[in-house]
């Protein structure tokens, strides 16, 4: 039996008991927020080409393949106008040789703000501003001031922003995966000590603050191709059939692309960041090179595109073994076959058109179209090393 006394105690706990509910639902909604990302698989727009078609017409192309978002690496006027006649969501970019100058005076970086967002947004749906392109991939003087400027455009712009009321457009910066010192086994990810502490700590803070994305540019095909006798072409293409377990927590990875993205989770985390999400900023697999650029075939590429549109399309999301069910929006690189890129010949060879606008094979970018009714694909040719060629150059690290 209760005295009125102990009615009060219960009515306490039972409001207590539900506040402590409310705050597990509150902080669930939060975490629904910041993790309700788009699945829409999108596409990276570069313009090294002196055989592309015009911007009009690309943007056609890229509303035709039912792209979800496209990725520019600048802020180029005609493209963002034609951008505002449709839905999809635009990632811009500051040029790497501009970041100096926006980190060293606010002024800049309103003046970028000014003359790169406000004419278009919101009609154009801008949603990322990535600040630099593989910026600490660069060593040398250079580069190293870049490395020392990158955070602090990055606050820069953000202030500009918040000067402006806009709150929906979230700042990054697209960086390889040469920023970690080490990647396998993924629990052992750690970035590399020359950029650690000075450049990827205050960065993680900021995207942490910001509730932005980490950006990552991840290749699959360049670990591959540099070691094709300990990794398996299929694990790489997503056609494992067998498991590869960290010795450390035991997770098991059936493909090389969550092995790579779960080594940058477990880097972040080391630096007491567990939750930022991710963005691939870029990743596919090239569909010709030179001789001696193993598997680089419209085969290969065709079958790494396709069954990384249909992982990153499966809803509910898969995510990660480090991370189950988290979506990580991705962009394919890239939309044409860009015959002014410098280096090897893989470099002019990532494209899922050529530059007449006709695909190079055949791809569903929603994710809807069955794999089986997707048109067949031309036998597979290099896929096999060679000794002649495992003496070749390192190939570039992504």
């Amino acid at each position: 039996m209760f005295t009125h006394k102990d009615h009060s105690a219960l009515s306490t706990s039972n409001k207590a008991e539900e506040m402590s509910h409310l705050a597990i639902f509150l902080v669930y909604l939060l975490w629904l927020t910041r993790a309700r990302v788009s699945s829409n698989i999108g596409v990276n727009y570069g313009q090294l080409g002196n055989n592309l078609p015009s911007p009009h017409r690309s943007i056609e192309l890229l509303t035709t393949m039912k792209a979800g978002c496209v990725k520019l690496y600048d802020a180029n006027p005609e493209i963002l106008r034609l951008l505002s006649t449709t839905k999809l969501k635009v990632s811009i970019m500051i040029p790497n040789n501009e970041i100096s100058g926006i980190a060293a005076n606010q002024s800049k970086a309103d003046e970028w703000v000014r003359n790169n967002v406000l004419p278009y947004y919101p009609k154009t749906l801008i949603r990322y501003i990535l600040v630099g392109n593989e910026v600490l991939s660069y060593n040398s003087e250079q580069g190293h001031q870049m490395w020392h400027d990158l955070v602090p455009a990055m606050r820069g712009i953000e202030r500009s922003l918040m000067d402006q009321n806009i709150i929906d457009i979230k700042i990054g910066s697209a960086l390889a995966m040469d920023v970690l010192q080490s990647t396998f086994p993924p629990s052992s990810g750690t970035f590399r000590s020359d950029v650690r502490d000075s450049v990827m700590a205050p960065m993680l803070e900021f995207l942490d603050r910001t509730k932005s994305f980490f950006f990552i540019d991840a290749y699959p095909y360049f670990p591959w191709s540099q070691n094709p006798y300990n990794i398996s072409l299929d694990f790489a293409l997503f056609r494992g059939n067998s498991g590869v377990r960290d010795p450390v927590t035991g997770l098991i990875y059936t493909n090389l692309l969550d092995q790579m993205l779960d080594s940058l989770i477990f880097a972040m985390s080391k630096l007491g960041y567990p939750n930022i999400n991710l963005v691939i900023s870029e990743t596919g697999w090239p569909n010709f090179g030179d001789r001696e650029e193993l598997g680089a075939n419209t085969f290969n590429a065709a079958t790494y595109n396709r069954n990384l549109i249909h992982r990153m399309t499966t809803k509910p999301p898969i995510g990660t073994p480090a991370r189950p069910g988290m979506a990580i929006p991705t962009f394919i690189f890239s939309l044409f076959d860009e015959n002014q890129k410098p280096g090897p010949g893989t470099e002019r060879h990532w494209g899922l058109l050529r530059p007449d606008g006709t695909p190079i094979y055949d791809i569903d970018l929603a994710g809807k179209q069955p794999m089986t009714d997707l048109a067949a694909l031309p036998a597979p040719n290099h896929n096999s090393p060679h000794k002649k060629n495992v003496a070749c150059g390192a190939a570039r690290q992504k």
